[in-house]
């Protein structure tokens, strides 16, 4: 769980999120899911804010079972499916949980 704080103060990325969620029409539990990869370890570079939301929101499909493609998410988010598939593992683990082996 994530403080208010953190909810404020990543505000507009978390709006950007849901933008990107709409786009994929993503349940309620992988934006959930999703939201808290991100607030798990946000980026203090602003340029990399965005891939770790792209990849967040990938990783945040694929735990809620609804697993979106790279290349969905990456158009969505409107960056590189390299930057989705350098970052979701690293992700996943920062969070604690154990990406899929394949």
């Amino acid at each position: 769980m994530h403080s208010a704080r953190d909810r404020i103060e990543y505000r507009s990325w978390l709006e950007d999120l849901e933008r990107i969620a709409d786009r994929l029409d993503l349940s309620t539990e992988a934006r959930s899911t999703a939201t808290d990869l991100f607030l798990t370890d946000v980026p203090d570079d602003d340029r990399s804010k965005r891939a770790v939301l792209a990849a967040s929101v990938y990783a945040g499909s694929l735990v809620a079972g609804e697993g979106r493609t790279q290349g969905e998410v990456a158009e969505a988010a409107d960056v590189s499916r390299l930057s989705i598939q350098s970052r979701w593992k690293d992700v996943l683990e920062r969070a604690g949980l154990e990406p899929p082996g394949w």
